[in-house]
């Protein structure tokens, strides 16, 4: 989102309350651009992963009180939002200038590894989704 001037004494725009936490973003990311899943396998890895901030291990030194827990209506929610736009935004994508590629099993650039249509539609993706989140 574009980032907008504070006035006075308002609180600072947050991208992560607008996309939802980089922590599930990053990993809807990686699910979807890694192994092509669909959203109702990647919000039950999800939940999996980020139902319980006392179980799994984290890394060493990760401060306690930063660990996070995810119930799955947040989850959806979230995969919502980035499914949407992910979609949407496509085009954006498929219009870059020309440039190297730098990253290997990552890129979204249309001239590495990712291909998908500039004006795909998310229209099943999110159907799919809303099987989970009782169609909200």
């Amino acid at each position: 989102p574009e980032l907008v001037p504070t006035v006075g004494d308002a609180k600072p725009q947050s991208t992560q309350d607008t996309i939802g936490p980089y922590n599930l973003h990053d990993f809807f990311l990686y699910w979807t651009l890694r192994y092509g899943m669909r959203p109702t396998k990647i919000a039950f890895l999800a939940q999996q992963a980020w139902s319980d901030q006392d179980s799994g291990l984290w890394p060493e030194g990760y401060p306690l009180d930063e660990r996070v827990a995810y119930d799955l209506p947040t989850i959806t929610g979230w995969l919502q939002v980035f499914g949407r736009r992910f979609f949407a935004n496509q085009f954006k994508r498929s219009a870059l200038p020309n440039g190297p590629k730098v990253v290997a099993g990552g890129s979204l650039s249309p001239r590495g590894d990712w291909r998908m249509p500039s004006d795909a539609s998310a229209k099943l993706w999110l159907a799919e989704l809303a099987q989970i989140s009782g169609g909200q």
